[in-house]
């Protein structure tokens, strides 16, 4: 096992309970908000903020600190008066590269596939759902009127829709950006989680041709 796992999803479509199943049955670390504990730590930055801004875009920093265009000072570094929310950005970015160093894992949004994208052994898999099954997961796994679950769910993937397509040079959920796409209402979690198993075994054996 090698290979670097993302996984971008829809809201309630379960990505985050198939991409934690699936690092613990491959054995591999698995990130998702505990991501961000890493980057607040690593950066000296508090978590809040972390946690306030993540997957949410603020300006067009992050573009640029991904196309390597962002600022630095005279010395090549980055420059030490940059916003805070800039410092947040990069501290999150800078912490999935390093993560990506240590091995294999399976991190779950956050623009990792658009970050590891060089990266020889990153897989890429987008989970997606259906909104009657999206729905009922929500209710069960949040306090949140049944009437208010839908409008819940489209605000919540437009604001990583807009996060995802800001910072990147792709569009968010479209098939061609990712290695597979999987409807997790149709196959429920087990179903995905054997699919994106036998496609990493077919994509590692392929790679040893």
């Amino acid at each position: 096992m090698r290979s670097i796992i993302t996984i971008s999803r829809e809201f309630g479509s379960g990505g985050r309970e198939i991409g934690k199943k699936l690092a613990d049955d491959l054995g591999i670390p698995f990130y998702d908000k505990e991501l961000l504990e890493m980057a607040s730590k690593e950066s000296g930055i508090c978590q809040e903020l972390f946690v306030k801004n993540d997957e949410s875009y603020t300006n067009s920093f992050l573009f640029s600190l991904v196309m390597g265009n962002y600022p630095v000072s005279a010395d090549g570094r980055i420059n030490p008066d940059m916003p805070l929310n800039h410092k947040i950005f990069l501290a999150q970015f800078e912490t999935i590269k390093n993560i990506a160093k240590k091995g294999s894992c399976v991190i779950v949004g956050r623009c990792a596939d658009y970050v590891l994208k060089n990266e020889p052994n990153i897989i890429d898999f987008f989970i997606s759902g259906n909104t009657a099954e999206k729905k009922k997961r929500i209710l069960e796994r949040y306090d949140i009127e049944k009437n208010k679950a839908e409008d819940f769910i489209r605000k919540t993937d437009k604001r990583r829709a807009s996060y995802y397509n800001y910072y990147t040079d792709m569009k968010w959920g479209e098939a061609k950006n990712y290695d597979l796409c999987i409807n997790s209402s149709k196959t429920g979690v087990d179903g995905a989680i054997k699919l994106m198993k036998a496609y990493i075994e077919i994509k590692e054996a392929n790679a040893d041709k």
